[in-house]
């Protein structure tokens, strides 16, 4: 059977904790003179920072300390304005996150984070004690291979294949909608294509950082009934940080399908008979993706988040449209149908490779020994895939047009070589990826539990990016000031 390694290194979760440098300035602050007072900074959404004082009457805001291009910068004022929440740069204080930078943000973006405020003395002296690897050669040459196919145009977006494939989709719709008085079985499979191929194409659009794909970003809401903001929230940890145990939720599946085996107290007489029930559990996946969807939108709102009211909106008007155009024994048979496609599309191509118990500093490294591409074996099986076939290359260029990634594979493959990366650029046909991960479940189901296993939600990494809040973050006074 195939097996599958599981990586461990070591965990660079401590974060740097430093009073920040007290200011120059003249005058007082509560009293005080300022020049003895702690300074810390506050920043807009458009990263523009001004220096205040570092603590009021309960806390201190520590320095929050992110490498981004070789340089250090102090990220405490800019955390709350980040746009898409404040735990993506809580994860990453104290680690270094330009591809993340690079791979997720548009072109303005990208420039913003150049008027941060640099790093400050003490926090440097603390970073440069080993606290951080250096980046590696990998992650050098991966730079480069960026910057070149930016140069090249390689995110330039094919409109007559975007409009092809909505043509399909709006088809889809027309056909599931025809046939749902005169063969509701065909409608039912019909609507599951729908939602399916809805939430590849939306999938492309959240990743998207063009004008196009901002414009139609919250088309899965309506068209699959899945959120953007729930969408971002989990999907972006996943390619942030994939197959690493406790925090990348696509790899916590139990207690109905088990990808390691757990210590005792995790397990469930389940993972015996996984990998024969697991059709089961595959199906309840679109039902689950649009509970939580719901969740997440209704607290966006509470939360007051940018946009949250109009996402709440199209995933109602999604429901009306659903509940109106077809009836019960149609559309949630279609739901579960819709499930099980995607899960046997999404589960296989990460977890038969490396999992990981720590955090990976090499970024590009740890995306080409966890993820593994499909070779399709028909159109329609390369139109279903929905791009996910190439998972590599969109992890690696999560916002590239996916009409593009064919064309890379012959580059990451010689990537992969001149890198000397360990399983290169790894490929097998649809049929066999799924026999993988049966083989995966299977053993898995055959295993003893193992004590002391890592948790899948929480193995010692789960802190920051879950809690919301950053341990340099909201430091007790008394540990800063004397």
């Amino acid at each position: 059977s195939h097996v599958r390694k599981i990586t461990t290194t070591r965990s660079n979760l401590n974060m740097v904790a430093t009073s920040p440098t007290p200011g120059v300035n003249t005058g007082t602050v509560n009293g005080e003179n300022k020049s003895q007072v702690p300074m810390g900074w506050e920043c807009d959404d458009e990263a523009n920072c001004v220096e205040i004082p570092a603590c009021d009457d309960q806390i201190c805001r520590t320095s929050l300390d992110v490498r981004i291009h070789g340089e250090w910068y102090d990220l405490s004022g800019w955390r709350k304005a980040h746009p898409a929440g404040q735990h993506w740069i809580d994860w990453y204080d104290g680690r270094d996150a330009t591809e993340v930078m690079d791979a997720f943000h548009s072109e303005k973006a990208r420039t913003m984070w150049q008027r941060l405020p640099k790093s400050k003395p003490d926090a440097l002296e603390v970073l440069s004690a080993d606290v951080v690897p250096d980046d590696t050669p990998t992650q050098l040459a991966f730079r480069k291979l960026r910057a070149e196919l930016e140069a090249d145009g390689w995110w330039e977006r094919d409109y007559v294949r975007e409009a092809t494939l909505l043509s399909i989709w709006f088809g889809l719709v027309a056909a599931s909608v025809a046939t749902v008085s005169v063969a509701p079985p065909l409608s039912t499979f019909l609507l599951a294509l729908v939602m399916t191929n809805a939430g590849w194409l939306g999938h492309d659009y959240v990743h998207g950082v063009d004008k196009f794909t901002d414009f139609m970003r919250n088309f899965v809401c309506i068209g699959a009934g899945l959120g953007t903001t729930w969408w971002s929230d989990k999907h972006n940890k996943h390619h942030a940080l994939t197959n690493e145990q406790g925090v990348d939720e696509d790899v916590a599946t139990d207690p109905f399908l088990y990808t390691w085996a757990p210590d005792p107290k995790h397990d469930s007489p389940l993972r015996k008979i996984q990998h024969w029930i697991f059709p089961v559990p595959f199906s309840a996946l679109f039902a689950l993706w649009r509970y939580d969807t719901m969740v997440v939108a209704i607290e966006a709102v509470e939360q007051k988040r940018p946009g949250a009211k109009t996402e709440l909106g199209l995933l109602l008007a999604h429901y009306f449209l659903l509940l109106t155009l077809f009836p019960f024994g149609v559309w949630v048979p279609a739901v579960f149908l819709s499930g099980l496609m995607s899960a046997l599309i999404v589960t296989p191509t990460h977890q038969s490779e490396e999992l990981f118990e720590d955090y990976q500093p090499d970024w590009v490294t740890a995306q080409f020994e966890s993820t593994r591409n499909a070779k399709t074996t028909n159109p329609f099986s390369e139109w279903l895939w929905g791009g996910m076939q190439y998972q590599l290359e969109h992890h690696l260029f999560p916002s590239m047009p996916r009409s593009k990634y064919p064309l890379l594979e012959p580059i990451l493959t010689k990537f992969a070589q001149e890198n000397n990366i360990k399983g290169g650029y790894r490929v097998s046909g649809e049929f066999e990826i799924q026999k993988m991960n049966w083989e995966l479940y299977k053993g898995v189901a055959e295993a003893d539990a193992v004590e002391g296993a890592p948790y899948s939600r929480g193995h010692g990494q789960l802190g920051a990016i879950n809690l919301g809040f950053s341990p340099a973050a909201n430091f007790p006074a008394a540990n800063l000031i004397e």
